[in-house]
């Protein structure tokens, strides 16, 4: 994010102090290099982007701030997984054949006697096979036992959301909504409604603040010159902010796919668009060379079949990591589906009759849409599982260079504060008002109809936006009254 300011350093008036020079002391003058011309006020969209920046940044970095450390806890989470779970999750010497899958369920049902079964992850290489059993009093949660795929023997069992660990859906639900449930996913989804603004308009500002001079050296690397004070601060500051922004961006866009309310717009227009990720048909009664409608209603499902299944869909072609679905009854169709989140990302998914050990439904990722594909590869970028442990790294670079970014914000708005007791801003005085004064009115009013729509589209991004106009124009009108009475 990068973020920066037009504004004059602190201890400068602004306005030119004449002096008078000897003719003697003329040669000297000009012998020395020109001092740098002071940064001029902002004008217009330039000093209501400092305004807004200002604000932005000093009330939403603390959001900010929370997401950054819960988004870096988590982005390990693969290996604290494997440290905290290896037991469960692992085994410790591999054979050359597995056990049949209906053998390892077995196991698991009589370690876990009630609750239906819900889903089976086969193991392979050196991971246990993991099957689900769902409870009413569970939720959307689930018991997995865990199986050595070799031995058969069970090695655990754990409390488990969408197949994610305790710890990883800990972890996951503190960066989401910081364990307080829905409430508080709206802290998760402010941050990301307002991350691109800043990062956008803290490029904008370090590029303005440039001008006359913009180098590759002056614009992404901090500035040699500056050895203390508030001018290195906002040196690192915009410089590290410009270096994260490409990164910070997907993530704050990524973030708000899944949202409560952008991530309800997004999935409206997908839907506009036809482009929600598809799934298999499961209806015996309609698929292909299947049995008549209503034969297999009320029978219980088979788990023995479960091997025959996945031979079908192996020999169909579904190759890595998958996941087995078993249907809630015989009428219904098993379904086998791809789990890689790994570039290449595997989401191939079928549908097998169980009787017949045929597949009557297919789809592939490569026939997914191409919005739905690209959400895909966001979620996975955005939890770090697209490319493995490169991806993990760039996100904790993302996480640590935005806590930095932050961290120089607030010390450069300290920085930036008077030092003499008897002024009214002891924590420093914000950008002035009044700036869309200077903007012409065709572009006040684009920017009024493209703010409406986006915030209409963000809602957590729209309703603060207009709260803080509200309150600024009030609290300026205010203090125009008070100085006008105060002149009369």
């Amino acid at each position: 994010m990068s973020v920066s300011s037009d504004v004059p350093d602190p201890g400068s008036s602004g306005t030119t102090v004449p002096t008078t020079t000897s003719s003697a002391e003329k040669p000297q003058a000009a012998s020395r290099p020109a001092d740098p011309a002071p940064a001029r006020r902002p004008e217009g969209f330039g000093a209501l982007l400092v305004r807004l920046h200002f604000y932005a940044g000093v009330l939403v970095a603390p959001f900010l701030l929370v997401a950054a450390v819960t988004g870096l806890l988590y982005t390990f989470t693969p290996q604290l997984d494997h440290l905290v779970y290896g037991r469960e999750l692992t085994v410790a010497h591999t054979g050359e054949r597995t056990r049949p899958l209906a053998q390892q369920m077995a196991a698991a049902r009589a370690e876990h006697p009630k609750g239906t079964l819900i889903a089976v992850r086969p193991g392979s290489g050196d991971a246990t096979t993991q099957v689900d059993f769902s409870l009413p009093s569970l939720g959307e949660k689930a018991h997995t036992v865990y199986v050595d795929p070799y031995t058969g023997k069970v090695t655990g069992r754990l409390t488990t959301w969408y197949a994610e660990t305790p710890l990883t859906t800990w972890l996951d639900a503190l960066h989401r909504n910081l364990n307080l449930g829905v409430p508080g996913r709206y802290y998760s989804e402010f941050a990301a409604s307002w991350l691109w603004v800043l990062v956008l308009g803290g490029v904008v500002l370090w590029w303005r603040r440039q001008r006359g001079a913009r180098t590759a050296r002056r614009l992404l690397l901090p500035d040699r010159a500056a050895k203390k004070g508030v001018r290195r601060t906002r040196s690192r500051h915009a410089v590290t902010g410009l270096w994260l922004a490409a990164g910070l961006l997907v993530l704050s866009a990524t973030g708000m796919t899944w949202s409560r309310y952008a991530g309800a717009h997004f999935g409206e227009a997908l839907d506009a668009l036809s482009s929600h990720t598809p799934s298999v048909s499961t209806s015996l009664s309609t698929a292909s060379g299947a049995r008549t409608a209503g034969s297999g209603t009320g029978r219980t499902v088979d788990p023995n079949a479960i091997d025959g299944v996945l031979k079908a869909a192996r020999g169909d072609g579904l190759s890595g990591p998958v996941e087995i679905a078993v249907p809630a009854d015989a009428a219904t169709a098993w379904t086998v589906s791809q789990t890689r989140n790994l570039w290449p990302v595997g989401r191939d998914s079928l549908a097998v009759d169980a009787t017949t050990d045929t597949v009557v439904d297919r789809v592939d990722f490569a026939d997914w849409p191409l919005p739905a594909r690209l959400t895909r590869w966001g979620i996975n970028a955005h939890m770090g599982t697209l490319f493995g442990l490169a991806n993990q790294l760039v996100l904790a670079a993302l996480a640590t260079g935005l806590i930095c970014v932050i961290v120089w914000g607030y010390r450069m708005w300290w920085q930036r504060r008077p030092t003499r007791a008897d002024r009214r801003a002891p924590l420093g005085t914000p950008p002035a008002r009044g700036a869309w004064r200077g903007i012409p009115s065709w572009a006040l009013a684009t920017a009024v109809v493209v703010l409406v729509a986006v915030g209409w589209a963000l809602p957590l991004f729209g309703i603060p936006l207009a709260a803080f106009l509200v309150v600024d124009f009030v609290v300026g009108a205010v203090r125009r009254g008070r100085t006008t009475t105060a002149a009369s």
